[in-house]
């Protein structure tokens, strides 16, 4: 396993992004990250700033910011410091109010238990029964609404895009189904992963000789050459016959290289 720099520069290579892209994004020196990748926390400011910048360099690739942080700080022996609780207060249960108030309960029972009657009256209550709640009955000519709901038709089936990728060697991959971003990680060699949209699929891929795909079981085109990064493929019911065409075809429109 590589050094923490190490780790952080393979993945943003995979993403075939620039140290001066992250600059530029985030206004921070390029400076600072080429020492986060060289493991040079001489030449970062202190405090707060390292875990500052390394979170923002996380955020820009796609990698998780709270787990790099984290490794982060394993590898360079910077624990979170932990706060202390403070100590929970202790108050005596037994003051003269709480004695007071009992006192007064206390003689109010004593009272009622030896006035005329009380206890014949105590007696009395609790011999008599609890009546019990009637349900009130419902004729057979009664109707209940509102009547009963019907079973709701199910659904018709819809056609959708399944695209199965399997990567050949280790790449990133990041697939947006229908607008969400449902991957955006590294697959590592022999891996694959299998989803679905109803409309539209848009690939981008870090390795693009690397990975090989299925559209609805049948076999794509080859994306790109061996290390060369192709961004947002638009996959589409349209595009389909395209991208599975065997002769004298390349990737539909709608990517960037």
């Amino acid at each position: 396993m590589g050094s923490f720099g190490d780790n952080l520069r393979r993945e943003r290579e995979l993403r075939g992004v620039s140290l001066r892209e992250i600059a530029d994004h985030t206004k921070i020196s390029v400076r600072f990250f080429e020492a986060l990748e060289d493991d040079r926390l001489d030449i970062l400011p202190g405090g707060l700033f390292p875990r500052s910048f390394v979170r923002q360099y996380a955020v820009f690739v796609g990698l998780d910011p709270d787990r790099v942080v984290a490794d982060f700080l394993a590898h360079h022996g910077q624990p979170e410091a932990a706060v202390p609780s403070p100590p929970a207060e202790r108050r005596p249960w037994l003051t003269p109010g709480a004695v007071f108030f009992a006192a007064v309960v206390l003689a109010a029972a004593f009272f009622v238990l030896r006035r005329p009657g009380g206890e014949d009256e105590r007696r009395r209550a609790a011999a008599e029964p609890t009546p019990i709640p009637v349900a009130p009955a419902v004729l057979p000519t009664d109707r209940v609404y509102p009547p009963p709901a019907s079973a709701a038709a199910p659904a018709p089936a819809r056609d959708t895009l399944v695209l199965t990728m399997t990567a050949e060697q280790s790449c990133w991959v990041e697939v947006r189904a229908d607008g969400e971003t449902v991957i955006n990680r590294v697959l590592d060699e022999g891996e694959s992963e299998t989803l679905e949209a109803v409309g539209e699929i848009v690939l981008s891929v870090g390795n693009a000789g690397g990975l090989a795909i299925r559209v609805n079981d049948q076999p794509a085109l080859p994306l790109g050459r061996s290390g060369e990064v192709r961004k947002n493929i638009v996959i589409t019911r349209q595009s389909l016959p395209a991208l599975v065409e065997t002769e004298g075809v390349s990737v539909p429109d709608g990517q960037s290289g």
